[in-house]
């Protein structure tokens, strides 16, 4: 509802301040008899709503107080030694150049309060996604919230959970030998070997889109976790003498390593991946 009201307060701002720029833009040029002195006056004009417009409603207002009192002082000092009378053109400047003020300060400030409002809501959206927006692969985030529960069944039931962790080796340079397009294409085809490599009831996470560092939550013991590690390398192999010799003109390895719960030495779903990670200092 408030984005909406942003939104129109702006809109309606700025048809209103293109109005009177065509307003002012015609008056000036339709007296061709004071053109020189409406001209200085319409460069004023705008440039207090510049004024305004990076800085506050305030700062312009000030100004439009001091031009009034300014050209008033200006049209008293006319009138009495010349004796020339009050024009039209005198009052309209008197009430366009704080009206054009005005407008621009709702327009900076519609515009504004639209912006805070989506960086808020992108802040939001980064805090609150559970999925990889390019994988559709549960992300940390998502990962913190399962391992929770995952390690409650773990230890209530006596079930081994281990938490193996996939890393593309040589990441930084095949990042420099590839576009980037493809970089994206290599992570989803080996998060589809990954995934064909489980069970249906492990789970795959895409721990680190930067890094191509995948984690898989398994059911299992490290016993367990070598098996599903031979079976990744076994389908690796095979697309690499396939699909990924022709489509990257390069060979994708994988480096692997897996650790099994322990609730006394792991502290958090953090500590989790980060002791995991660990032991992929020992795949050379």
């Amino acid at each position: 509802m408030n984005l909406n009201r942003n939104s129109l307060v702006s809109d309606v701002a700025f048809l209103v301040f293109l109005g009177l720029c065509m307003i002012c833009v015609t008056f000036t040029a339709g007296n061709p008899n004071a053109y020189f002195q409406n001209l200085i006056l319409l460069n004023l004009t705008f440039f207090f709503a510049i004024v305004t417009y990076f800085t506050t409603v305030t700062t312009g207002l000030v100004l439009n107080v001091i031009f009034i009192f300014g050209y008033g002082a200006y049209i008293m000092y006319e009138t009495v030694s010349k004796g020339e009378t009050i024009g039209a053109g005198t009052y309209f400047w008197l009430l366009v150049t704080p009206l054009l003020t005005i407008v621009t300060w709702l327009f900076t400030s519609g515009t504004r309060r639209l912006q805070t409002e989506n960086a808020e809501l992108q802040k939001q959206k980064a805090r609150l996604a559970t999925l990889d927006e390019n994988t559709d692969l549960k992300n940390t985030i998502s990962f913190t919230k399962d391992v929770t529960v995952f390690a409650g069944i773990s230890t209530r039931y006596q079930i081994p959970l281990t938490l193996l962790v996939l890393k593309v080796k040589y990441w930084k340079e095949l990042r420099r030998m590839i576009g980037e397009d493809q970089l994206a294409e290599a992570i989803i085809d080996l998060s589809r070997i990954s995934q064909a490599s489980i069970r249906t009831n492990d789970s795959l996470y895409l721990l680190d889109r930067g890094e191509a560092t995948w984690g898989l939550l398994l059911f299992t013991d490290q016993e367990g976790a070598k098996v599903v590690m031979d079976r990744i390398r076994h389908s690796l192999v095979e697309f690499n003498s396939n699909q990924f010799s022709a489509k990257y003109k390069v060979e994708l390895g994988l480096k692997m390593g897996a650790l099994e719960y322990n609730a006394q030495t792991i502290e958090s779903p953090l500590d989790f991946i980060a002791q995991a990670k660990r032991q992929l200092e020992y795949d050379v």
